[in-house]
């Protein structure tokens, strides 16, 4: 009879046991991560004042720091000159010439026009005198070729006077308004480079670093703030090839804060191969050689704003 009550107390705390280790936390460790933020500026300059600290949260669109870069104004009154020769040269190419352009031009075809004149009579004096053989072929000849000439000084200024009396061409319209938008886009260039003097929060997020002080000169794309955005928590877990069936894309899981044993409702929301010497020392596990390395992105399902997250910060989860 003792022994069969013993037999019966054992079977009794086996089940107990069996009991208890259905609801055990598994040995799959994983790491708490943070969308990360980095701010740079594209211009360089030298920090004028920093607006925030390490450690602070920040809102979207709050200043977080002021860059001088003089070359600025240099630049956009550059611009502002350039826009104004672009204009000048586009309304004279719609506005045809002024009136003194073509009085000047009047003057020019008239005076042109006296010296083929006086050329053509020369060479009507010469050809009879050459007839009459007092004068040689080459003297002949030296007058012909000033007549040509003449005549051809002639035929280019009306040309140019009829040039300018049609008005500009449509290539020298096109021409000068494409200098102006060239300066109209160098303008909107440097307004931009001047917004950079000012680096605004682009999300709701906390400041981790700040890699340079007041007065240091920032570099263009040099890192001067790092931090997390707000609201983006999620957790990384390496499993190996051994272990990695258990688990599948939208698979809900419970997740166990093992200091603190809060509970956080969460799912997988991708399965990613490592290579095969991937950093794993974060979540430490345990796997052989020769197993493929696959990492859990996993994200919680239900609000975990009243909940405390520290980066790289244990979570576990539980069966």
């Amino acid at each position: 009879m003792k022994s069969t009550k013993t037999i019966l107390l054992g079977l009794v705390s086996l089940l107990a046991l069996s009991s208890c280790s259905n609801k055990k936390i598994t040995t799959e460790r994983g790491k708490v991560k943070f969308e990360t933020i980095s701010l740079s500026s594209k211009l360089g300059g030298r920090i004028s004042k920093i607006y925030v600290s390490e450690g602070q949260d920040v809102k979207k669109g709050d200043t977080l720091a002021y860059i001088d870069i003089p070359e600025v104004i240099a630049k956009m009154m550059q611009a502002e000159g350039a826009i104004t020769s672009a204009q000048g040269q586009l309304n004279m190419a719609f506005n045809g010439a002024t009136s003194e352009q073509l009085s000047q031009i009047d003057q020019q075809l008239n005076s042109g026009k006296a010296q083929l004149e006086f050329a053509q009579e020369s060479f009507n004096r010469l050809n009879n005198m050459y007839k009459d053989s007092l004068v040689s072929k080459q003297q002949l000849d030296e007058v012909k070729m000033k007549l040509s000439m003449a005549q051809a000084q002639v035929d280019a200024l009306k040309a140019k006077q009829l040039e300018v009396q049609k008005g500009a061409r449509a290539e020298q319209i096109e021409q000068a308004q494409g200098q102006l938008d060239r300066a109209l886009g160098a303008r909107e260039e440097v307004a931009s480079a001047a917004d950079e003097k000012y680096l605004i929060a682009p999300a709701d997020m906390s400041i981790e670093t700040i890699s340079l002080e007041e007065g240091e000169l920032l570099t263009p794309g040099y890192s001067l703030f790092n931090g997390y955005k707000k609201s983006s928590v999620y957790f990384r877990f390496t499993i190996p090839e051994s272990k990695i069936y258990d688990f599948k894309p939208n698979q809900s899981l419970t997740l166990v804060n093992p200091y603190t044993k809060e509970e956080i409702p969460a799912k997988i929301i991708a399965i990613n191969q490592l290579a095969q010497y991937a950093d794993i020392t974060s979540t430490a596990p345990l796997y052989g050689l020769d197993e493929s390395i696959y990492e859990l992105k996993v994200v919680p399902t239900e609000n975990v704003d009243d909940m405390t997250f520290y980066l790289n910060a244990t979570v576990l989860i539980r069966r």
